[in-house]
């Protein structure tokens, strides 16, 4: 336990908060730039799902952020640079230099994305916004660099590592069948929501070679996780153990900065020991914190413990969640991931045409996304640690109707008005010039070509229509704008 190591082993946790503040500041800078590339057109003032309209309907209480009181797309762009600024500040090691401009950016940093988070309704909806939150909660209390470490901050960054990765463990073994059997990786490369450039060659490798990738998912998220807290060099070694495992994520998918992050947070089992077993490491001078700095320490410990009843509990159910923060400050989580995977992959792929009047001759024309798949020869792109949240959210619109993700139907007014903003997050527009007379939506499953079919086509992937998705709509179809101002999204 903390309190019981020697001062020389909280000493040597200066690389680890070397390593925790650099990796965690990354990973910020990245959120940070998504939200100024991103969040104006999907939550702006006239973004898809707009936070003026939304913050009438829900109470600062429950989701606290600095846009209650400036939500303009003004504030989005200021507080998106300002994440950035501070995030450089991190990773150059400026804001460790001094005692108090560690805490201060790191509390700014926290509370500027959790503004972002609390009004970013289902773009924003996903268990890593929270895991960032959390560990930028955490790392307000490293201290700056010439301070010796405190081992609590560095615990919690182990506690938070385990419910990532345990929770995960659980969370298979709970679900699909495919995880007991060993074949979910089968379809798991083929169907995630946004495969990379080697998803193609992972979902043909041999059998044995999936069937392993999920005992070492096992392994690693079941075994792994309880040896974070045992003395060097097993816990080093569980963290390298765990930073391999999120590698072989990481190149055989796009999963935003999920695993990127958790790779991070594994640098919390790494410290100034461990690497002395390698060889002989120079030690920064540091002086010890003042008393009241332990206290704050110990009164954080004393709310994670508590705040981490109701995460134990979901672990132990039968009826274990997978994503849920129980608090609006996104503090002590319970985490998961891939409890399900699904099969086959469908995709919906958006249409238009200049056609005044639909015929069955009528040329429509496809609207191509930068992430999800949709020409068949467009390669999978790599884009992860970087997060396209529209393409995320059309795969989950894929796996149901539009009428359970309303701003689908604003995503077709914009395309309708060529909306630039709108139009910045997808990869071709093909109406550059006007905007289309009537835009549609088919329903498609997808799969990966054989090595065979690719050979003879060069395709990547294959299709079959599924049927419609949404119908051809007009700015002018009576239904479609008797749905557009219902929900106040005409004219704004």
């Amino acid at each position: 336990m903390p309190a019981l190591l020697s001062v020389q082993d909280a000493r040597g946790y200066w690389l680890t908060r070397l390593l925790l503040e650099r990796g965690i500041g990354i990973i910020c800078l990245i959120a940070f730039l998504v939200a100024l590339n991103q969040f104006k057109p999907l939550l702006g003032e006239n973004g898809l799902l707009p936070v003026p309209l939304w913050i009438k309907q829900v109470p600062f209480h429950e989701s606290p952020s600095f846009f209650y009181w400036w939500p303009r797309d003004v504030a989005f762009t200021l507080f998106s640079w300002i994440g950035i600024i501070l995030s450089c500040l991190v990773i150059s090691g400026i804001a460790s230099r001094y005692a108090w401009l560690s805490p201060l950016v790191w509390g700014l940093i926290y509370l500027i994305y959790l503004s972002f988070v609390n009004v970013g309704q289902t773009f924003y909806a996903f268990g890593w916004e929270s895991i960032l939150l959390e560990a930028c909660f955490f790392c307000v209390f490293l201290g700056g660099a010439r301070v010796v470490p405190q081992p609590i901050p560095i615990w919690l960054f182990r506690w938070l590592l385990f419910r990532i990765m345990f929770g995960a463990g659980l969370i298979k073994l709970r679900g699909d069948p495919c995880w007991r059997d060993l074949t979910c990786l089968n379809y798991y490369y083929e169907t995630q929501p946004m495969p990379n450039p080697l998803s193609w060659y992972f979902h043909w490798a041999p059998q044995w070679v999936n069937k392993g990738g999920v005992l070492f998912n096992h392994f690693s998220e079941l075994i792994v996780p309880f040896f974070y807290f045992l003395p060097q060099p097993i816990a080093g070694i569980a963290g390298l153990i765990t930073i391999a495992f999120q590698l072989f994520i990481i190149v055989s998918g796009n999963l935003s900065w999920l695993n990127w992050l958790t790779l991070f947070l594994a640098f919390s089992t790494l410290d100034a020991k461990f690497f002395g077993f390698v060889g002989n490491l120079r030690w920064p001078q540091m002086h010890a914190p003042p008393m009241g700095i332990h206290l704050i320490n110990v009164a954080l410990a004393i709310f994670v413990i508590w705040a981490s009843y109701p995460v134990v509990r979901n672990m132990i159910s039968a009826r274990q969640i997978m994503n849920t923060s129980f608090n609006s400050l996104h503090l002590v989580g319970t985490y998961g991931a891939f409890g399900s995977i699904t099969r086959p992959r469908y995709e919906v792929i958006v249409e238009g045409t200049t056609d005044a009047i639909i015929t069955p001759a009528s040329e429509w024309r496809e609207y191509e996304f930068k992430g999800k798949p949709g020409q068949l020869n467009y390669r999978p792109p790599q884009i992860a640690p970087y997060h396209l949240r529209l393409d995320w959210l059309m795969w989950f619109a894929a796996m149901s109707s539009y009428q359970d993700y309303p701003w689908f139907v604003n995503f077709v007014a914009k395309l309708l008005e060529n909306d630039e903003a709108v139009l910045s997050l997808l990869r071709k527009n093909p109406f550059p010039g006007k905007p289309p007379h009537y835009v549609r939506a088919l329903l498609y499953e997808y799969h990966f070509t054989t090595p065979e079919e690719r050979k003879k086509t060069g395709n990547w992937w294959k299709r079959i229509l599924a049927g419609p998705y949404f119908p051809a709509v007009s700015m002018e179809t009576p239904g479609f704008r008797r749905v557009l101002q219902s929900q106040g999204w005409l004219n704004r």
